[in-house]
């Protein structure tokens, strides 16, 4: 089996970082995320680099989220619940939605949960048509982490925020689009193209301003005030319901979970 690992390449000014786990879709394991965070804080320190293009290994996935394989082990309770999504997944969402240079994320097939919020961290999504979309997790009885809120909040509003949750839905490319999650879609047999071709155009230009332009939108972007202590254990609660070791237990089992609301 492959071993889950975050690639790095570079071509002149434009680096391609790569989320290789393809026997699952490019889920996203906890040494991925690690070093996805280690990666952009890297490239972002790198003066010559003038673009990054985020995408997932081959052309069936970008990332079919986290590793759900890992929960019983690396996030069982609210404790470790914490460090991987406070840590772990923020850390690495943090890195890429603060790289100096101007990011684009080349999108082919699932799109959900944690891939979802990295190329919602970047600056372009750019969707093969078979993109798809969504951040099903209510279906395993947890709740979305603030930091990981904070990542689709800005690009969708409160009401697309809380269609994408609450319905639990996965969308095709051109829902996404139309609501606002995507800059472009095209034909999967362009998305490579267009996606380097758009790199291109973004590193011809002045890299100064590029960077510049970045930090004046984050400058501009309303921030929330900071959590408090009880919303940040009350945003980990669900660790000691039914409800949650229900919908993994279903997960592990593929069956339909029935949820009984405590």
């Amino acid at each position: 089996m492959t071993t889950p690992q975050i690639v790095v390449e570079r071509d002149g000014t434009i680096a391609t970082v790569t989320l290789s786990n393809p026997g699952k879709l490019n889920a996203l394991t906890v040494s991925m995320w690690q070093k996805l965070a280690r990666a952009m804080e890297r490239l972002s320190a790198d003066d010559a680099l003038r673009c990054v293009v985020v995408r997932g290994a081959g052309s069936e996935a970008f990332a079919a989220g986290a590793d759900i394989a890992e929960f019983a082990t690396a996030r069982d309770n609210a404790a470790q619940g914490k460090i991987y999504h406070r840590r772990h997944v923020h850390g690495a969402l943090k890195a890429v939605g603060e790289c100096r240079h101007p990011t684009v994320a080349m999108i082919h097939g699932p799109c959900v949960g944690g891939g979802l919020e990295i190329a919602c961290m970047c600056d372009l999504r750019i969707a093969g048509e078979s993109g798809r979309f969504g951040v099903p997790i209510n279906r395993l009885g947890f709740a979305i982490a603030y930091d990981e809120l904070a990542a689709l909040l800005p690009l969708t509003g409160r009401a697309v925020a809380l269609e994408i949750l609450v319905e639990g839905r996965v969308w095709e490319a051109t829902e996404a689009l139309a609501k606002g999650l995507l800059t472009r879609v095209v034909p999967d047999a362009r998305l490579e193209e267009e996606a380097y071709g758009t790199a291109r155009r973004i590193a011809d230009g002045a890299p100064l301003a590029n960077r510049w332009h970045k930090r004046f939108v984050r400058r501009l972007t309303p921030q929330p005030a900071p959590l408090t202590a009880a919303e940040i254990e009350e945003n980990f609660a669900y660790f000691a319901t039914a409800d949650y070791r229900i919908g993994m237990d279903a997960f592990a089992r593929k069956q339909k979970p029935r949820f009984k609301g405590r």
